[in-house]
C-alpha cells in the first residue's frame, strides 16, 4: 500500500492518511457587522464535503488574526469569540468525519485590503470595506497597491500577541492543528525578505533581525497551544528572484530555526512577494524545494503545488522527498479525490455510512 494512505503521527496527533486539503480562500466571509469574518453555510459545506471525501487532514484557509490582516474584507478572521464559535459547527463535522481539523492564521500585510479574484482583485479603499494597510516598510508591493504604513515596534509587539490570541480561540474552536502563514507575500513573509524589509531597526537588514518577528510569532503561539498539538509553518522557499531576495539556502537554515522553535512541520511552497518574475511552473514544480529541507533538516515536510494525480502523490512520499502532499485545486475540482486516490492505489480511507455504495 502507498505510504499515501498510512497515517502520521505529530506529537499526539495521528492524521489517518496523507492526502492533506491546503489552505485556500474562499472570501465569503461578511466584511462588516457582527458575523464580520465568520464562517457561515458556504464554509461548513466547502470543509465538509472534503472531509466526507476521505482527506486526512483540513486546513482552513488563511484566516486573519486582526481586521487590517485580512487579506480581502470578505476573509475569515478569528479575533473575536462570535468567530470562535462560528468555527465549532466545522470542526465538530470534520472532527466526526475522522478529519483531522486545523487552521491556518496569518496576516495580509502591504497586500491586505484587495477586493475578491472573481471582481478583479485590486486593493479597495473605506468606500469599499477596505483600510489602509500595515507592512514592514513603506514599500508597495506593486504600482497598483497603495504605499503601506510602516508598523512601530509597538505594533508589531501588538501583532504577535493577536496570534497568540487568535491560536488560543482556534483551540476553543476545536482546531488540533495550526499553521503560521509565513509565505506568499504577506506579512510574516514581508519581513522575512529583504525585497521587501528595509528597516533598519532590531526587525531589519541581517537574517537575525528580518527573521525575529516570524520566530517572536511562533514563540507566542507555541506558547498558548498545547504541548501535545502540532505548530505549522507555512514558508515560500523561493521568491523566483534573480538577486535580493529570499533564497532556498535562507529557507533551510530557516527550517533549523523553526525546530529550534517548536515547529512540527514545513509547509513548503514559493513566491507570491515579487512581481515581475520568472516562475517555471508545473506539474509538482515546488516539491524540489520541499526535497532540499526534507533531506537537510529534522523537520516534516509537506509539498504543495501542481499535485493532481494520485501516482504523482505516491511517488513524491515513495522518494522521499515530503512526508505528506498538500493539495489546492484539485480538491476543488474533486472533494473525494482521497477515496478516488485509494482505489486507483488500492489503499483505504474513511467513507461514511452514507456513501457506502459508492466504494
Amino acid at each position: 500500500m502507498s505510504a499515501l494512505f498510512e497515517p502520521i503521527t505529530l506529537r499526539e496527533v495521528t492524521v489517518p492518511n496523507r492526502v492533506w486539503m491546503a489552505p485556500m480562500c474562499q472570501y465569503s466571509a461578511e466584511p462588516e457587522g457582527p458575523l464580520a469574518g465568520a464562517p457561515h453555510d458556504w464554509h461548513f459545506a466547502h470543509y465538509a464535503a472534503r472531509a466526507a471525501g476521505g482527506t486526512g487532514l483540513i486546513l482552513v484557509e488563511a484566516t486573519a488574526v486582526a481586521p487590517e490582516g485580512r487579506i480581502s474584507p470578505y476573509d475569515l478572521g478569528l479575533w473575536n469569540d462570535t468567530q470562535m464559535e462560528a468555527f465549532q459547527r466545522i470542526t465538530r463535522f470534520l472532527t466526526a468525519q475522522g478529519t483531522v481539523p486545523g487552521i491556518q492564521l496569518g496576516h495580509g500585510g502591504r497586500k491586505a485590503s484587495t477586493d475578491r479574484p472573481w471582481k478583479g482583485g485590486a486593493p479597495v479603499g473605506p468606500d469599499a470595506h477596505g483600510w489602509q494597510p500595515f507592512a514592514p516598510s513603506a514599500v508597495a508591493f506593486d504600482e497598483r497597491h497603495p504605499v503601506p504604513t510602516e508598523l512601530t515596534t509597538d505594533q508589531i509587539t501588538e501583532i504577535v500577541g493577536r496570534f497568540a490570541a487568535a491560536a488560543r480561540r482556534a483551540l476553543a474552536a476545536g482546531f488540533e492543528v495550526v499553521e503560521i502563514h509565513g509565505a506568499h507575500g504577506y506579512l510574516i513573509n514581508e519581513f522575512l525578505s529583504p525585497h521587501s524589509n528595509r528597516r533598519t531597526d532590531a526587525y531589519g537588514g541581517s537574517y537575525e533581525n528580518r527573521t525575529r518577528f516570524a520566530l517572536e510569532v511562533v514563540d507566542a503561539v507555541r506558547e498558548v497551544w498545547p504541548a501535545d498539538k502540532p505548530v505549522f509553518f507555512r514558508v515560500s522557499a523561493t521568491e523566483w528572484l534573480q538577486e535580493g531576495g529570499w533564497t532556498p539556502d535562507d529557507t533551510v537554515r530557516f527550517a533549523h530555526d523553526l525546530h529550534a522553535h517548536g515547529v512540527d512541520l514545513l509547509d513548503v511552497s514559493t513566491g507570491g512577494n515579487a512581481v515581475g518574475v520568472s516562475i517555471p511552473t508545473g506539474p509538482g514544480y515546488q516539491v524540489p524545494f520541499a526535497a532540499r529541507v526534507k533531506a537537510e533538516t529534522p523537520l516534516t515536510v509537506g509539498a504543495v503545488g501542481l499535485i493532481t494525480e494520485a501516482g504523482q502523490a505516491r511517488k513524491i512520499l515513495a522518494n522521499g522527498e515530503a512526508d505528506v502532499v498538500l493539495l489546492g485545486r484539485e480538491l476543488l475540482r474533486n472533494p473525494s479525490w482521497a477515496r478516488h486516490a485509494a482505489r486507483e492505489l488500492g489503499g483505504e480511507v474513511r467513507v461514511p455510512d452514507q456513501y457506502h455504495r459508492s466504494v
